[in-house]
């Protein structure tokens, strides 16, 4: 795959990811959080599952545990972000979520050791005052579903984080599909926790967890984790980014949700914030790549 390709199968995976916000707000109205991931994760793992079939006996060690520290950060991404939804709107939530890649230099940080850029700071900063105009009330508190939208942009940065830390080194079906297994059974212990086994969809629902499981899920996290091979991880990161447009488009066309002055502002400084906190020199670019060879290597 050329790398031009691969920027396109990257924005794909932006647009899919984007209309995503809007289909998982149709999903609430006869399902509950845990019952459409465990749905969307059983699907996607039955998809990865029928591509990795020939790989499964031969899955090492080390690929379960990348597999499994990446599916736990997707489980504790999305299972934030779909409850969070049911107290936020589906505009508000994708520009929210898209604080992850801000946060994705600070996790490097705590890792590696690397030093956080200016630029990244810079972003930091510019982020929390988009984040502050976008969902701080009057009063100066946060919504519930504000808040826990941008505690699921923490576990999307881990899933970020790690798929640049193992694509490169395990084969992108094993871990793709050890991911969406590892999703599966937390979703499914969480829906036997909180009692949500009775199911009563409209087919409006079902149709709307088919995409989440099958597009949204199966398909674009494929393309994903392919295409970030070729792609280094900042301008991964910043392509990855746009799905908040995407899912604030989808949301006002598909929703006919109402933008007010103060939201497009607010989204406009978050925007602005995860594109400046991705500006990397080659030679920061060239230092993150050193650490993180040098860290497998110790692990290895």
């Amino acid at each position: 795959m050329s790398r031009y390709l691969a920027i396109l199968g990257l924005i794909l995976v932006t647009v899919i990811w984007g209309c995503g916000f809007p289909i998982s707000d149709m999903a609430l109205e006869s399902l509950s959080p845990f019952q459409i991931m465990t749905v969307r994760f059983f699907l996607a793992t039955l998809f990865m599952g029928l591509l990795a079939a020939k790989q499964i006996k031969s899955i090492q060690r080390a690929e379960l545990k990348a597999g499994f520290l990446m599916g736990c950060a997707l489980f504790a991404g999305f299972g934030l972000q779909i409850v969070g939804l049911q107290y936020t709107t589906a505009s508000k939530n994708a520009f929210l979520t898209a604080t992850n890649v801000v946060i994705v230099p600070f996790i490097a940080f705590v890792i590696y050791k690397k030093k956080v850029r200016i630029t990244e700071m810079a972003g930091a900063v510019l982020a929390i005052f988009g984040v502050g105009l976008l969902s701080l009330k009057s009063d100066f508190t946060l919504g519930l579903g504000d808040a826990l939208t941008l505690l699921c942009a923490v576990g999307f940065a881990f899933q970020i984080f790690f798929t640049s830390e193992f694509v490169g080194k395990y084969r992108v079906a094993a871990l793709n599909l050890i991911q969406m297994a590892t999703a599966f059974v937390f979703s499914c212990i969480s829906m036997f926790i909180f009692g949500e086994t009775h199911f009563q969809a409209t087919s409006k629902s079902w149709l709307s967890v088919l995409y989440l499981g099958l597009i949204s899920t199966s398909l674009s996290y494929l393309l994903q984790t392919t295409c970030q091979k070729y792609v280094d991880e900042t301008k991964a990161a910043i392509i990855l980014s746009m799905e908040s447009v995407f899912g604030t488009l989808f949301s006002i066309w598909l929703l006919k949700e109402q933008v007010t002055p103060r939201m497009v502002i607010g989204c406009a400084i978050i925007l602005a914030a995860v594109l400046i906190a991705n500006i990397a020199t080659p030679a920061a670019e060239e230092q993150a790549s050193a650490l993180r060879n040098k860290n497998f290597s110790q692990r290895g």
